[in-house]
């Protein structure tokens, strides 16, 4: 799209300075041809003016007074042809000076009042008149190039501005088919494009926490119907033990296969629900590459506000979890560093105990005392949020085997704990 953006700016330039440049040259070139005449003409009439009173007088006027005459010399070489009518007509003196008379030659006249007069010829080559011209369209077909120079300039900006927002949706598009719901997408001032990238990021917050429900809906359920199932498995291993019937022993011995298929089951779907909403299958994930992913991602957002942010890698462990939660957990958390904290944010992986911890803080105010204890409750925000992110993160972190605690309130940091694969 970039490629054909520019190719069509560059197109229309080029045909808008056609259909004016070639009208202009041609504009240009009748004036600089017209002056050029007019110049010659003047020069023409000088010579006359000047010679006449000479011949009014009857003085002698030869090749060495033309050529001291003003007007001899111009801009334009030129064959000078001066032809005096003395008394009556009845005496002719013809005077050439100058350059040879071209083959293709310009002529202008002045004076041809005979019986008695002056009269002057002058005669120029056409290539020396056209090369009047030459300056002038010279300046039009430079400006004609910085014209179409100025034009792929301004196509390829162009291009630019508008191909990067869309490749910016692909890929958030793209993320959350891969089930990345915390999504950030760049402002890209126009309106159209912001419109629908705001959409996307609402319809991303949507999702996740539907998905972030309906994970603690199949908790719920699944730790509602264990504890029945636990107690009604205890109570058959106790009539399979103590009955003295074959029969009944063996209703209660099938009756505890069934009770144990049915919570593989229900273990089966609690693990497909929590995974699904973590956006990909658990597995292991090396920890330096999403890090690095991230801090890439958000660098140029937090360099537009004037803010730093720095990773500190202590370790490259892999850990377990999935690559679709463990993103949008730590993009959550350097979005609320951005928006609520101040100074340089700090991403920091490193080894703790039994596993991994990946710490987010920045120099800012921190959390309240007040605030701190209820940070990941739903629908509790500092300001600026929808009270979401923290508590959808939570979810996701736990979803993986971790835990997600605010470890230090002010200066505020939060730390993820992962197990180490």
């Amino acid at each position: 799209m970039h490629h054909r953006l520019r190719l069509a700016t560059t197109a229309a330039v080029a045909a808008a300075v056609l259909l004016l440049g070639i009208p202009l040259g041609l504009f240009v070139y009748q004036v600089t041809q017209n002056q050029a005449v007019a110049a010659l003409e003047a020069r023409a009439d000088l010579l006359r003016s000047t010679i006449e009173p000479l011949l009014s007088t009857d003085q002698p006027v030869g090749q060495s007074q033309l050529e001291a005459a003003p007007g001899f010399n111009g801009q334009i070489p030129a064959h000078v042809r001066v032809s005096l009518v003395r008394t009556g007509g009845d005496h002719v003196q013809v005077i050439n000076a100058g350059v040879d008379r071209p083959a293709n030659a310009f002529q202008v006249v002045s004076g041809e009042d005979y019986p008695r007069g002056v009269k002057v010829e002058l005669e120029v080559s056409m290539w020396d008149m056209r090369g009047q011209s030459l300056p002038a369209l010279l300046l039009v077909a430079l400006a004609s190039l910085a014209a179409i120079v100025a034009g792929v300039a301004v196509g390829s900006w162009q291009a630019k501005r508008l191909s990067e927002p869309l490749v910016f949706l692909a890929a958030t598009a793209e993320q959350l088919g891969s089930g990345q719901l915390r999504v950030s997408p760049p402002v890209s001032g126009i309106e159209e494009i912001d419109l629908v990238t705001e959409e996307l990021a609402r319809s991303a917050g949507r999702m996740a926490t539907r998905l972030a429900a309906e994970s603690q809906f199949a908790a719920d359920a699944s730790h509602q119907l264990r504890t029945p199932l636990t107690a009604l498995s205890m109570r058959l291993e106790e009539i399979e033990l103590t009955s003295n019937q074959p029969e009944v022993r063996e209703e209660a011995r099938i009756s505890l296969e069934q009770i144990d298929r049915l919570g593989a089951t229900i273990a089966h779907l609690l693990e497909r629900t929590r995974y699904q909403g973590a956006g990909t299958d658990q597995g292991t994930v090396p920890l330096g590459p999403v890090l690095v992913q991230q801090i890439e991602e958000w660098q140029p957002v937090y360099h537009k506000a004037a803010r730093s942010l720095v990773l500190e890698l202590e370790t490259d462990a892999v850990v377990k979890a999935s690559t679709g939660a463990l993103t949008q957990v730590v993009a959550t958390l350097l979005e609320n560093s951005l928006q609520h904290g101040a100074g340089t944010t700090t991403l920091r992986g490193r080894a703790v105990a039994g596993g991994v911890a990946i710490e987010v803080g920045d120099q800012g105010e921190g959390v309240s005392d007040e605030l701190a204890s209820k940070v990941f409750d739903r629908n509790v925000t500092g300001g600026g949020g929808t009270g979401l992110g923290l508590a959808v993160a939570r979810d996701l972190v736990v979803a993986d085997g971790g835990r997600l605690e605010l470890s230090n309130h002010q200066p505020a940091v939060f730390t993820v704990f992962l197990q180490v694969a």
